[in-house]
């Protein structure tokens, strides 16, 4: 065995993943590979063709890779852990008027585990994933850092890992730009990986549509949810929907009806099939509450906390001050506003690249001029 461990790779077929094996296996770790099918794309009644990491081509190309640098390769199905949790979850929150983040959720509860179940059964050590992200560690707690390379920065998604996770975790991406990766896979002679594309779908809706996954999930959803109101912040009925599910905070296009000023989705109303449209002013919010946090750089939040909160992904961050104020929940009082915050969304607070944390999205708070 080698002297730096045995390590589980998780192997879509795609560049990223690819390059961490065999950055990996170059240093001297003992690699083993394996490629987890989350999805099928034919029951997904999409018209999409299956491409991407869980197609039969991407599975080949894993196993291929494998076979060439001389390591074992396994093909894991955990369809049905990731469809019961991660896809029950996609459409309840969507049901709840939210706008969930199923890579976070699948990343956390899903994919984690089922890696970490494997590694202990193959003896393996360590685990390691394609993400763009870096591991540090002070006093004695491991945390996430953003990556190198800010425009392939997929610290956002992994703020749920716990510490039993991060300890056993390698990512091998994390100082290096995405060119830097592309230009390894080529002077290994991956020539045709090198220029391969990127996909940035969810990888249960291959056609980008989350509205047809929806309808298509629940048949007779659109006949049950047709015909809510529009209204305005004063509560005039300005027009209708086609169901609240099929909208999201800070929607411009798609509203069907003219009104002669640009209107934005400002509120979901579940309860009463009621979706609140406002001007853009209307999208600002001066605070949030977070639900399900996981403290990862600290045991605890201190008092007095400063970081910058991201509510999306990609979203440059604004600073403000977190408090707690309960079990797993805080509240961020933002020092300028934010607009479109959306529940159902994650929100991960960074001390400059260092994730303190984060959690769900679950309220917002309008600016006092404004209520």
């Amino acid at each position: 065995m080698s002297k730096l461990g045995r390590v589980l790779v998780a192997m879509s077929g795609g560049i990223d993943s690819t390059v961490t094996a065999m950055m990996l296996h170059d240093q001297g770790y003992e690699v083993v590979g394996i490629t987890m099918k989350t999805w099928d794309y034919a029951s997904s009644g999409g018209s999409k063709k299956e491409t991407g990491c869980c197609s039969l081509d991407s599975i080949n190309d894993a196993r291929q890779v494998a076979v060439t640098m001389g390591f074992h390769h396994f093909i894991v199905d955990i369809r049905e852990e990731f469809g019961d949790y991660v896809i029950d979850n996609f459409v309840d929150e969507y049901l709840a008027g939210r706008t969930p983040n199923p890579c976070v959720l699948c990343n956390t509860h899903i994919k984690w585990s089922a890696l970490l179940k494997r590694a202990d059964a193959l003896d393996c050590e360590f685990i390691a994933t394609g993400h763009y992200a870096r591991i540090e560690e002070l006093n004695g707690r491991k945390f996430i850092r953003m990556a190198a390379d800010e425009r392939k920065d997929q610290s956002y998604v992994l703020w749920g890992l716990s510490q039993e996770c991060l300890q056993r975790s390698r990512f091998p991406l994390g100082p290096y730009t995405k060119p830097e990766v592309r230009q390894m896979a080529a002077d290994w002679g991956y020539t045709d990986l090198s220029k391969k594309g990127e996909s940035y779908e969810i990888c249960f809706v291959p056609d980008n549509d989350y509205r047809g996954f929806l309808k298509r999930r629940i048949p007779g959803l659109q006949e049950q949810v047709k015909g809510g109101p529009f209204i305005n912040a004063s509560g005039e009925v300005i027009g209708h929907h086609d169901g609240y599910p099929f909208y999201t905070i800070g929607q411009r296009k798609g509203l069907g009806t003219a009104f002669g000023k640009p209107m934005f989705v400002s509120e979901i109303r579940p309860e009463s099939n009621t979706v609140v449209l406002g001007e853009l002013e209307d999208l600002l919010r001066s605070g949030i509450t977070v639900k399900g946090v996981n403290f990862m750089k600290y045991p605890d939040l201190y008092a007095g906390l400063e970081a910058v909160t991201q509510i999306r992904y990609n979203d440059a961050g604004t600073l403000g001050h977190i408090r707690q104020v309960a079990d797993e929940e805080v509240a961020v009082e933002f020092y300028a506003h934010v607009k479109g915050v959306a529940p159902g969304q994650s929100a991960v607070f960074y001390e400059g690249e260092d994730v303190v944390g984060g959690g769900i999205i679950h309220g917002s708070r309008q600016p006092q001029d404004h209520e």
